[in-house]
């Protein structure tokens, strides 16, 4: 029996002396000087570098030329897809309840689904080509202004917006196209006020202070 424990200590001290040998050694000199904020302290029996696992900088490579953000150019085909998709179902439902209303006094029959099927398809194609338009209007607008300015921000999606609603509604006339411009300026305005709500209630609170 002691021949067994004799032989388990010698095969547990082989482990032993096999781990360390494997394991590079880092002196205190060098773990002293890697920065360990934000990490929890590593173990200096851990068969890593602790400087390797320091991310200062982004975990991701952009093309040559390529911007961190997406800019107008690259948003506007979302912008213009989204507005008509949205559009059509916005005037489907809406063309659905006003044939509804429109032919609830007739039985259900071919003419009354017919009927309540062009109401669909009309209004659904109108929504969808005005929101398109709409958002034509802008996307153009916004790209211009951005190659304009040589900026991004919320600069251009005012003057964008108020820009879209001026030449929108500019074929009623000048008072239509200053209420169209009006719109067009309280909805971007209110995109960009709460879009930056949390910087502005932030600015108010330290300039309390």
């Amino acid at each position: 029996m002691d021949d067994n424990t004799s032989s388990s200590g010698e095969s547990k001290s082989g482990l032993t002396g096999l781990l360390r040998g494997t394991t590079p050694g880092y002196s205190n000199t060098d773990l002293a000087g890697v920065p360990l904020t934000g990490m929890s302290p590593l173990s200096p029996y851990l068969n890593v570098d602790p400087r390797y696992l320091l991310q200062d900088t982004d975990e991701f490579i952009l093309p040559t030329g390529a911007n961190k953000t997406r800019g107008r150019f690259e948003l506007a085909f979302f912008t213009i897809g989204s507005c008509c998709i949205s559009g059509a179902v916005f005037g489907a439902l809406n063309g659905l309840c006003m044939g509804l209303a429109e032919t609830k006094d007739m039985s259900w029959s071919k003419p009354r689904n017919v009927q309540i099927l062009n109401l669909v398809t009309r209004q659904g194609a109108t929504w969808a080509n005005t929101l398109g338009s709409v958002a034509l209007l802008y996307s153009v607008f916004g790209v211009v202004i951005e190659k304009a300015r040589g900026a991004e921000d919320d600069v251009n999606t005012v003057v964008a917006g108020t820009m879209t609603g001026v030449l929108y509604k500019s074929p009623g006339g000048i008072r239509t196209a200053v209420r169209g411009g009006l719109v067009g300026l309280a909805l971007t305005g209110g995109y960009a006020l709460y879009n930056n709500w949390h910087h502005l209630k932030g600015s108010s609170s330290h300039s309390r202070y």
